[in-house]
């Protein structure tokens, strides 16, 4: 399944407590449990006033629909094409 990388506004979020980020992340927990296997979180970066998460997913409209019922900004979405790191140097 394709992977997307969504970019999130959220003023203050680099400022969010871990009681904070805890209840986010079991409300998004909630609400893929509620979608069932056509998406999953992989992981998110909490930097500024952003949160950029990965998801893997049949479709970008599950992506947007799992904001939607989540009450989550989903500013940005984007198809990953590829993903690099130091091993495509070797």
């Amino acid at each position: 399944m394709p992977r997307y990388v969504i970019e999130r506004d959220l003023p203050g979020a680099g400022k969010l407590s871990a009681s904070d980020l805890h209840d986010i992340s079991r409300k998004s927990k909630d609400v893929l449990q509620q979608m069932g296997p056509s998406i999953q979180w992989e992981h998110s970066y909490v930097a500024g006033d952003k949160i950029y998460c990965v998801y893997i997913a049949e479709n970008e409209a599950d992506v947007r629909r799992h904001a939607e019922l989540g009450g989550f900004p989903a500013t940005r979405v984007e198809k990953i094409g590829s993903v690099i790191d130091p091993t495509n140097a070797e």
